[in-house]
């Protein structure tokens, strides 16, 4: 954070992570998880892994992307409906995902979470 001149908070909106995470964290009173370490990794890749985890090594890595490279994706975003990564074809329309399952497998859908940009999400189950 002091490297990029970042405060708690633009540090917690370029990770993509709850503001009160930082706070938690910087306060001692939560320890960063797996998916917290890999999301700094993702977004600063300066950042040595086992200088974040141990304290030694050095910061920045070697070769490392200049500062303002930082925050800057190559990657598709996934849930982008215009990009399909694994194949050319058109999305799956929802109607159609229950019966292109079945028709695959004999394995009945028991469950469906959708995630929206907002950070909401709907939860789906069977219905007995």
């Amino acid at each position: 954070m002091n490297t990029y001149e970042l405060t708690a908070s633009a540090f917690a909106d370029q990770i993509d992570v709850g503001r009160s995470s930082i706070s938690h964290i910087l306060s001692g009173r939560n320890k960063p998880s797996l998916d917290f370490i890999l999301k700094i990794i993702d977004n600063f890749p300066e950042v040595e892994l086992y200088w974040l985890l141990n304290g030694k090594g050095s910061f920045p890595k070697k070769n490392a992307p200049q500062a303002e490279e930082v925050g800057k994706k190559e990657t598709p975003d996934l849930f982008d409906t215009d990009v399909n990564i694994n194949t050319k074809k058109a999305p799956i329309e929802p109607a159609d995902l229950h019966q292109r399952l079945s028709e695959k497998s004999n394995r009945q859908i028991r469950r469906i979470v959708v995630f929206y940009t907002d950070g909401t999400f709907e939860n789906f189950t069977e219905v007995n």
